[in-house]
């Protein structure tokens, strides 16, 4: 609960962030057991975990990562990716989703996103490709905050150019496209359970797949490529002692430390998803009357990771603060990646390119969302926002009085 008080406009003694983990006593026993074990890594518990994660999320095969963003590194380097290939995704993510691509000598093919759902449109992802000229490794669409993207319209694409589809659902565990389940329409899908997440390893990443090749690249890549099978050896196997180092790979290992947290998190991650959902509904009740708001796209099967809403670009620094200055732990998510100077001064990005990802990012503001938050909350972030906008948004169909009401402070 918000436990703070607004005196004087001072900030409040307890801070509620825009996300954070959500720790149970049966997390924290599962944990102890392995920490009382003869195991604390690469043991049974890293195997228990891929195959519950495997199982709830309805793929073949699950490769734990240290990272979302080794995760990510890894599902590039499966995919085959060699300097100067090109791979297509969207401005607007975490630098991880083309940095991991730069990590294999990628070369990055931004595409604008689509107003309406704001994830990577995929008639401009087309349009992108058709004027690349280069070779196409690799399609990364992003289901940003938790909506999930339409894998299927960028299936042609990814046959027509020969690129394996890469869904960066980091923000979408337990996301649905009709009855199917994030994680089982792309080749390979990866997932993050940072603390903000739906579930958490404290860090940790997922990489869901169908095919067994894939897998085996992965699970590879993570472990320094070394092999200890016989029937994996590159040359003569000499006994039990003996391993091979077949591929260049690095230490991504997930512990078993990590991987009883995840398990024991994932039992709870459909009361999570329902209580990440109620939360975003209410916000909508709260918001959808108040002037210079715009809400993010919903969908029947949104994971909600974030609530990002959007204001006018001139408001977002004195809206963005105001918040703070209440204890309103905002975020922005995310500077578009062409944006950052590595970007501008590597690969000669200007700005102005993907208009629609630079409009939403310049305005955006991320709302406090996770499951520990409560009603009053909501209502308590919504009153503030709402006062903030009218201050500089008078509108003759609101007035003070018919603001939202938080709790009194």
């Amino acid at each position: 609960m918000f436990l703070g008080s607004v005196v004087g406009g001072k900030t409040p003694k307890k801070f509620l962030p825009y996300g954070r983990q959500s720790i149970s006593d049966e997390d924290i026993l599962a944990v102890e057991r392995v920490l009382r074990s003869d195991w604390l890594t690469t043991g049974p518990l890293v195997d228990s975990f891929e195959r519950a994660f495997s199982e709830r999320v309805g793929a073949s095969f699950a490769v734990s990562f240290s990272s979302g963003t080794a995760a990510l590194h890894g599902a590039m380097h499966a995919s085959g990716l060699s300097p100067g290939d090109r791979v297509l995704s969207t401005p607007l993510t975490f630098a991880a989703s083309m940095n991991a691509a730069l990590y294999c000598g990628g070369v990055p093919l931004f595409a604008d996103i689509s107003p309406l759902t704001l994830c990577l449109d995929p008639s401009a992802a087309d349009s992108a490709w058709a004027r690349s000229g280069g070779r196409l490794r690799a399609i990364v669409p992003v289901s940003y905050a938790g909506y999930p993207v339409d894998i299927s319209s960028f299936r042609d694409l990814a046959y027509r150019s020969g690129a394996v589809l890469i869904e960066d659902a980091c923000h979408a565990l337990g996301a649905e496209r009709g009855a199917l389940s994030v994680g089982r329409e792309a080749d390979m899908t990866v997932f993050s359970f940072h603390p903000v997440k739906h579930i958490t390893t404290a860090e940790g990443g997922m990489v869901v797949t169908e095919s067994p090749e894939f897998a085996r690249r992965l699970r590879l890549f993570r472990s320094h490529g070394i092999v200890k099978s016989p029937e994996d050896f590159a040359r003569q196997y000499e006994g039990p002692w003996d391993n091979d180092m077949i591929d260049l790979g690095y230490n991504y290992r997930l512990s078993d430390v990590a991987c009883a947290l995840g398990e024991s998190q994932l039992k709870r991650l459909g009361q999570f998803l329902a209580r990440r959902r109620e939360l975003a509904a209410r916000y909508r009740s709260a918001l959808s009357s108040i002037c210079g708001l715009v809400l993010p796209p919903d969908h029947p099967g949104h994971s909600y990771h974030l609530f990002p809403v959007r204001v006018d670009a001139d408001l977002r620094r004195s809206v963005f603060m105001s918040l703070r200055d209440a204890g309103i732990g905002v975020q922005v998510h995310y500077v578009p990646l062409h944006l950052h100077t590595y970007y501008r001064e590597k690969f000669a990005f200007i700005g102005g390119e993907f208009p629609n990802a630079e409009v939403f990012s310049a305005g955006e503001i991320s709302l406090p969302l996770f499951p520990e938050m409560e009603d009053d909350d909501i209502d308590f972030v919504a009153e503030r926002l709402a006062r903030a906008l009218f201050m500089h948004c008078p509108n003759e169909r609101v007035t003070v009085r018919d603001l939202p009401r938080g709790r009194e402070k």
